[in-house]
């Protein structure tokens, strides 16, 4: 039995920006799930969802759908992860890239960004390692950085 409910909270409601990769997957996507609702003719249950069975049901997260997932990680050179793993995964990189906290929380739906860096802690050495690095070369910056000020002027 499928139960659809709203999210648990008002932020998990949201929109989002995606990279235009994973854009275009999701058009791919859906001129494949047009073929297969054509295949499926009268079968075909309409629910609106992005990701559903050959006949428009809902997909349940069951082995089939895990074991596609884990094929596909093999596939790619990439460890075995647990479908969530891969929200964490993205918090963590755009936090070690830098992207300000309030802006990861954002995306990830968190009431507020004492939750996100409460989570993403262990990232923070490396930003704030970073960081340090930075203003280093605003007070002392290396032979190169001088020369070429002086080449601009």
């Amino acid at each position: 039995m499928v139960c659809e409910v709203d999210p648990k909270t008002k932020s998990s409601r949201r929109r989002i920006a995606l990279v235009g990769i994973a854009l275009e997957a999701l058009k791919q996507h859906r001129t494949r799930q047009d073929e297969m609702r054509q295949a499926a003719g009268d079968v075909w249950e309409e629910h609106g969802y992005v990701f559903a069975t050959p006949i428009g049901k809902h997909l349940h997260p069951g082995s089939s759908v895990l074991d596609v997932f884990r094929t596909l990680l093999k596939k790619a050179g990439l460890p075995a992860v647990r479908f969530h793993d891969l929200r964490h995964s993205a918090a963590t990189l755009l936090l070690s890239k830098g992207v300000n906290p309030k802006i990861v929380q954002e995306i990830l739906g968190h009431s507020d960004v004492k939750m996100t860096m409460d989570i993403y802690s262990h990232v923070l050495p490396t930003i704030q390692q970073e960081a340090i690095e930075k203003l280093h070369q605003i007070f002392l910056p290396d032979k190169k950085s001088e020369d070429r000020e002086e080449e601009n002027e």
